[in-house]
């Protein structure tokens, strides 16, 4: 009875999230009466709402609340239920570091996800590998990019798949094997991103982040009052009997210390501000200001997540004796043990859609850099198409046969994720080790490139090439951390240092193109109703 309750309502909800994704694509495309490509009501600039850009960004018309939610779905991935609660089990305080690079990393995009918005606005650009390719004028540089980040962003997908099967298979009671519940996950999550893209993501955000706000602060109340009578004494007892839970190292981190710490936090707030699925969020806000505001709001979100860290240390005295993989179904299986049926179903929905947003985007943002950077880039693939250009706004023939492209590519990624979770499951949990060091030496290329023209494209690919070495080298070496200090950012430090010592003493650019086209300049985007230069003024953010 209680695995077809909690299964009726998981279900039920599965069928609703792929409904509500898929109605989003009704407010898709131009504005009534609008042509598309043209200034849409309050002066706002364009609102793209074909072809590419229209699937993959949105349109550019996302408002604060969209925003908000699709990007809060950065910080809730099963991670947060499963992950979270694990090494909380586990080690302890070097959890914490989820916190303070989330928070840190909210801090940058005040800065940053206003200036990708605004240049990829104003050149027509769609993701950072069109970025790159557009400042260094090199399109086989925005292919060589899609490939390095497909294979960062992988596992990603493989994570969130078994993340999910994990969770339905626990909640079901094992009604649902594990298998049939990665399918799911997969089924669910292309069913809606295929047709209805960005949009599609932000529309199912809004029912995951209900869930997770009701789950999480439910569980932050209930779990200590029904396992330890209150909050008071079951800190008392963790003080007590689990004093190196509470401090670095933590409990066998392997050495996860101060200084991992501080390091982790740094090269994780610069990576997160740039990776390809934040970038997305950043790209599909309808001005500047929404990206602000979303800058200081998501920290309060943010502190949620203490609550799973926390309660997998609550179950250490609950389900004792957890090891290996099993450690990261801490929270779970204390919500199996003391809730009814139905509220396990809720408790699972929540998590699963905390596998299905990221999954989406994850995917969404591989198959616009194929369709765009890679296949996009061929021409005999788009062969009769017109109005290429990278400022064409992924509009026209183009931007469709772009289009198709990336949604074949939104399929063909996810299969190969689904595939090898079956069959080889190591293959990309590997990968995933030097996933975010591995993207963190994008920094220099993107980010100092926007802002230093003489940051050239001999000197940004030498840097990439030497930080992600090292970084392969020390991580499937064996050597991370290294001295202490998180492998990525000594990779990148060396990127930049060689990125520089290129820039200097390396041959110097030729690019003469003017400031405007190649740099993300500060007048580029509105800001509290005045004006830029070219006469655009920013609507209200909650428009």
């Amino acid at each position: 009875m209680n695995a077809a309750v909690s299964t009726g309502i998981f279900g039920g909800f599965m069928v609703f999230t792929v409904v509500l994704g898929l109605l989003a694509v009704r407010g898709q495309g131009p504005e009534k009466g609008q042509p598309e490509g043209l200034p849409g009501k309050g002066g706002g600039g364009r609102r793209e709402g074909g072809g590419l850009t229209g699937w993959s960004v949105g349109g550019r018309s996302l408002g604060t609340v969209f925003i908000w939610v699709l990007m809060a779905g950065e910080s809730y991935t099963s991670f947060s239920y499963l992950g979270a609660a694990g090494w909380g089990y586990n080690f302890g305080a070097p959890v914490l570091y989820v916190l303070a690079y989330m928070s840190c990393g909210y801090a940058l995009g005040y800065v940053v996800g206003p200036m990708l918005w605004a240049y990829a606005r104003r050149h027509g650009l769609v993701g950072i590998t069109d970025m790159i390719a557009h400042r260094y004028r090199a399109p086989w540089l925005g292919a060589a990019v899609a490939l390095l980040a497909t294979v960062c962003l992988l596992p990603y997908i493989q994570l969130q798949i078994t993340g999910m099967g994990v969770v339905v298979s626990t909640i079901s009671y094992g009604a649902i094997s594990i298998n049939w519940a990665y399918f799911l996950g997969f089924a669910v999550t292309t069913g809606f991103v295929v047709i209805s893209g960005l949009r599609g993501s932000a529309w199912v955000s809004v029912l995951k982040d209900l869930l997770v706000i009701g789950t999480l602060g439910f569980l932050a109340v209930y779990v200590p009052l029904h396992y330890f009578d209150g909050y008071g004494p079951f800190l008392d007892k963790i003080v007590a009997e689990k004093p190196q839970w509470l401090t670095f190292p933590g409990h066998a981190s392997g050495g996860l210390g101060q200084v991992w710490f501080v390091t982790t936090t740094l090269v994780n707030s610069l990576t997160v501000v740039i990776f390809p699925t934040t970038v997305a969020g950043y790209l599909g806000a309808r001005n500047a200001e929404a990206l602000r505001s979303n800058a200081l709001y998501l920290p309060f979100y943010n502190v949620l997540l203490f609550v799973p860290m926390l309660l997998g240390m609550a179950a250490l005295f609950v389900v004792p004796g957890l090891s290996g993989a099993d450690s990261n179904l801490a929270l779970f299986k204390m919500v199996v043990d003391s809730l009814p049926a139905w509220a396990v179903g809720l408790v699972g929905v929540a998590a699963a859609l905390s596998s299905i947003v990221p999954m989406a985007v994850f995917m969404l943002v591989i198959g616009t850099m194929w369709g765009r950077s890679v296949l996009g880039a061929i021409p005999r693939l788009n062969k009769g198409a017109t109005g290429a250009g990278s400022g064409d706004g992924g509009g026209g023939a183009t931007g469709g046969r772009q289009k198709l492209w990336s949604q074949l590519v939104v399929v063909v990624a996810g299969a190969l994720a689904l595939l090898l979770t079956y069959t080889a499951p190591d293959t990309l949990v590997r990968l995933s080790l030097i996933s975010y060091e591995g993207m963190a030496q994008l920094v220099p290329m993107l980010l100092l490139g926007l802002v230093w023209r003489r940051l050239t494209l001999h000197a940004a690919v030498s840097g990439l090439v030497a930080g992600f070495t090292l970084v392969c080298v020390l991580v499937f070496g064996g050597h991370d951390p290294v001295w202490g200090m998180n492998a990525g950012i000594v990779g990148l430090a060396v990127n930049v240092a060689v990125a520089l010592a290129v820039t200097w003493l390396g041959p110097r650019a030729t690019d003469e193109r003017p400031d405007a086209e190649v740099l993300a300049l500060d007048d580029e985007f509105p800001r509290d109703g005045v004006p830029s230069r070219d006469g655009r003024v920013s609507p209200p953010a909650s428009s």
